[in-house]
């Protein structure tokens, strides 16, 4: 092999797994159970890294806490999954659009075509942080299933370079990515049933880990009160009816009292909750949350 030639074969992403061996060949229930059984490995490779997982979520919530924002970067699957797990933040937690933050190579074109090439440029990566007001105060998390994607590389380093936080979703283990961050997570479970087809299992791990970092930073903030979704914005018949039997577990009241209460506090679950709960008014619910955070738990407490 000559001195420059790429060779990903020693990637755990890229190497052959024996277990899916003669895949065209099988029975299509065959086949099926093969992908079932590599499945399985996903959730233990997560739960081996949810110590380091932990470490984002604090690092995170940390940085929103102080007025900064999270960006994920990524190429390709992951950078697909990453815009797809930014997006969803604002309509569950009811957050500014712009406070968690998807980049993926190629930019919005690449979330429904393929765009290969940009991938292999570091300097495409540093370039769209810059164009997103990426500063010292934000914290990105890269997202590669290899561990090496150039573009996520390029754009690591630039936060690094401007002294803000920085973590990694890798598929690899001892990676070039993890290397590079101060936060590294090594979700590795183990080669694709379809040689290289990162989409499948690491795509699968990179979505669970991603899920958790999101979910937990918004809990840490206190858009979760117990497991309900106490920031949810009450926009159409659905989210309404969802807000209202929220309040209904919070306050232990009926539906046309949680109704009623929505309806004065100006559509605002969370102080809702409070006014139902303690039977007070919207300017004393709104004093007590911003007292605590924003966090039911103290406001009623």
């Amino acid at each position: 092999m000559e001195p420059n030639e790429l060779d990903l074969s020693r990637l755990t992403t890229e190497e052959i797994n024996p277990a899916s061996k003669d895949l065209d060949a099988l029975p299509t229930l065959e086949m099926l159970t093969v992908f079932q059984r590599e499945d399985r490995k996903v959730a233990e490779a997560v739960e081996a890294e949810l110590p380091r997982i932990a470490a984002v979520v604090d690092a995170a919530a940390a940085c929103l806490q102080g007025g900064g924002r999270l960006f994920y970067a990524g190429a390709g699957t992951s950078g697909r999954l990453g815009v797809l797990d930014a997006s969803e933040c604002p309509p569950t937690f009811n957050v500014p659009p712009g406070l968690v933050v998807g980049l993926v190579a190629g930019g919005d074109y690449a979330l429904r075509n393929a765009v290969e090439g940009v991938e292999d440029q570091p300097a495409a990566g540093a370039a769209d942080l810059r164009e997103h007001g990426f500063t010292g105060a934000d914290m990105l998390v890269g997202i590669a299933a290899s561990g090496r994607t150039p573009y996520v590389l390029g754009a690591v380093e630039e936060a690094e370079r401007m002294g803000a936080a920085t973590a990694g979703i890798a598929c690899a283990r001892g990676s070039v990515l993890s290397s590079k961050v101060r936060y590294p997570i090594e979700v590795v479970p183990g080669p694709e049933v379809v040689t290289g087809s990162t989409r499948l299992k690491a795509g699968t791990a990179t979505k669970l880990v991603l899920n958790m970092i999101s979910t937990g930073v918004m809990v840490r903030l206190g858009y979760v009160y117990s497991n309900l979704m106490v920031n949810v914005q009450p926009k159409n018949e659905k989210l309404i009816d969802r807000a209202q039997r929220i309040i209904m577990a919070i306050a232990g009241v009926d539906r046309a009292a949680a109704a009623r209460a929505l309806e004065k506090s100006g559509m605002d679950v969370r102080t809702a909750a409070v006014m139902a709960k303690l039977g007070v008014e919207k300017a004393e619910a709104v004093s007590r949350l911003a007292a605590c955070g924003g966090r039911i738990r103290g406001a009623i407490g």
